[in-house]
């Protein structure tokens, strides 16, 4: 009778148990990974999941979109903390996740729901919630995950239906880190500063070519980034690769596309990419950063298990190493604080040089479409081959920028939309109090400034060249002085140089003045030419000179007329100048 009474007893513990876990299975679970469900059932889940485990889930708003959904945030841990407040005091390490930034590429929800049932359960990476904080944000791009539609990914396998890739706003948010113009990215920006995690993972599927290999993980600082930090990253990017083999998978270290588009022969190149991106911008602030990349053209349910895989992975190697990072990250801190005067890389490239590597293709064939008329590969997944292809992994900076001695100054007529960006990358700034009349400074003047053809994100891009070169000029009460000791170097001259590839200037942000607002007629530049030529022998002869040697330039009646306007009075000696300054010592 008592054996009977038992075992009824562990039957219904393991019913109650069954359905608890039931509970929390996503519809995509529940449909075999054939179907991902809508963004109603992430605040859902979340919901039950803090019921199921009131302890170690907290479920939290970090923003709303420009179409109002509540962008969702999910705390899990056990080690009793569960705020940006409490993981910081305890020094706990937080790794964050994020997932649909691409709203097409939902892998990273499913499997984040997936990981972290299992993780709560102690059934995948036992231990490690006790040792460290994860935050998990289901959906990044909310209103382009409700875009749903069966085509939405014409080049992926997988969900039946998915969002879209960009906001509805159309800004692609993995372009947004360093302008941070979509609120979605503002609120993004914001959570980071808050919270402050030592690592972090961005959860995509690429497009491309068809292989076998089924993810890449690129990790930065590794290319870039101070030694210690390098050395680090290659050591978690090589950990969780082995960890992802040990379960089946074929990894890659690098993102597979090729040089020349659609060109198996031509390999790859590799390198951290600009800081418009997730994995260069959070590695520039000396974090560790992680972009999965899953292969479209596996089958969704084998997506949603390889990304499974890497975030117990990577929560677990967390947990592990996690307050190690923590002191190497605090050391980079210091060291980035200190840069006043010197000179950082801005970008990196792979140089020309390469090495044969075996990368698991299929066999292919290339010849010309009768539909395009242009030359096509075409994949026959039924028969794998290695191909033996050069890869480009020899990653060396190719720009630098020279930050200032002391700080660099925003004129007041810019500092209430610049305080602004500042805030968002955690950057402190001074605001003057009153007017400095005469100041000594470095400002740059651009002798070529050319306008994209094309608006890239909403932004009409700019690039420059030219120089620094001594200004005296003011500074109005209002204005902002960065200092550049205490703030992270390297991000000041990502932002703030105006060769930086994805610097504020690049990005259109400062394009009126590189663009002529005054004119002078011909009729009145004709009569100060020849006035000039009369009283000033020297700009007749550099005149004279100037039609001798330059056709083009005699040639052209209006850049005749142009010499002499530029020296005259008249003349806006302001275009072309970057309104922010350099400042070698203190006011």
């Amino acid at each position: 009778m008592i054996k009977a009474l038992l075992a009824s007893l562990g039957m219904l513990a393991a019913s109650s148990l069954s359905a608890q876990t039931d509970a929390l299975r996503s519809i995509a679970e529940q449909s075999g990974f054939l179907r991902t469900g809508r963004y109603a059932e992430v605040a859902e889940l979340c919901g039950r999941f803090a019921a199921r485990f009131p302890s170690a889930v907290r479920c939290e708003s970090f923003g709303s979109s420009p179409e109002g959904r509540a962008m969702q945030l999910m705390v899990v841990s056990r080690s009793g903390a569960l705020t940006a407040e409490q993981a910081k005091r305890e020094n706990i390490p937080v790794v964050l996740f994020q997932g649909g930034i691409h709203s097409g590429e939902i892998d990273g929800k499913d499997a984040g729901f997936l990981a972290l049932r299992e993780m709560l359960n102690n059934e995948a990476a036992p231990g490690a919630l006790e040792k460290v904080v994860v935050l998990f944000v289901p959906v990044f791009n909310v209103d382009g995950h409700e875009r749903f539609g069966a085509w939405n990914r014409p080049n992926q396998r997988g969900p039946e239906e998915m969002g879209w890739r960009t906001t509805a706003q159309n800004y692609n948010l993995n372009r947004d880190y360093i302008k941070a113009d979509a609120p979605e990215m503002q609120h993004m920006l914001r959570l980071l500063n808050r919270w402050d995690p030592i690592a972090f993972a961005d959860l995509h599927a690429t497009n491309g070519a068809q292989f076998e290999h089924d993810i890449s993980i690129m990790v930065e600082p590794n290319h870039a980034g101070l030694p210690a930090m390098r050395e680090a990253g290659r050591e978690l990017r090589d950990t969780v690769m082995d960890d992802l083999r040990d379960g089946g998978s074929l990894p890659v270290p690098f993102y597979p596309s090729f040089v020349v588009h659609d060109d198996p022969s031509s390999g790859f190149r590799d390198g951290p990419g600009q800081p418009r991106f997730s994995l260069t911008y959070v590695a520039l602030r000396n974090r560790f950063s992680m972009l999965v990349e899953t292969h479209s053209w596996k089958a969704y349910p084998v997506r949603v298990r390889i990304t499974r895989n890497t975030v117990v992975s990577l929560t677990a190697l967390t947990a592990r190493e996690g307050k190690r990072w923590l002191k190497l990250a605090l050391a980079a801190d210091r060291a980035s604080n200190e840069l006043a005067g010197k000179a950082v890389p801005v970008a990196y490239a792979a140089t020309d040089e390469s090495r044969e590597i075996e990368f698991r293709g299929y066999a292919y064939t290339r010849s010309p479409s009768a539909v395009s008329g242009a030359l096509m590969t075409r994949y026959d997944e039924s028969t794998p081959q290695i191909w033996r292809i050069p890869l480009r992994d020899d990653v060396v900076p190719s720009k630098t920028a020279q930050l200032p001695g002391y700080a660099y100054a925003v004129p007041a007529a810019h500092a209430a939309w610049m305080s602004e960006k500042l805030s968002l990358h955690n950057i402190r700034y001074e605001v003057l109090a009153y007017k400095h009349d005469s100041v000594a400074t470095m400002a740059y003047t651009a002798s070529k400034a050319t306008l994209a053809e094309q608006s890239f994100e909403g932004r009409q891009m700019l690039s420059v060249e030219g120089v620094w070169g001594e200004y005296a000029g003011k500074l109005e009460a209002g204005s902002l002085l960065i200092p550049v000791n205490g703030n992270n170097g390297y991000l000041l001259a990502a932002l703030l140089d105006p060769e930086a590839p994805d610097s504020l200037l690049a990005w259109g942000s400062f394009n009126n003045h590189f663009e002529r607002k005054e004119y002078m007629e011909a009729y009145v530049a004709e009569a100060v030419a020849r006035e000039m030529i009369a009283e000033d022998p020297a700009v007749a002869a550099a005149f004279n000179a100037k039609l001798a040697s330059d056709p083009e330039f005699a040639a052209s009646p209006s850049a005749r007329l142009e010499f002499f306007y530029r020296l005259h009075s008249s003349w806006d000696s302001r275009r072309n100048v970057y309104p922010i300054l350099r400042l070698d010592e203190p006011l």
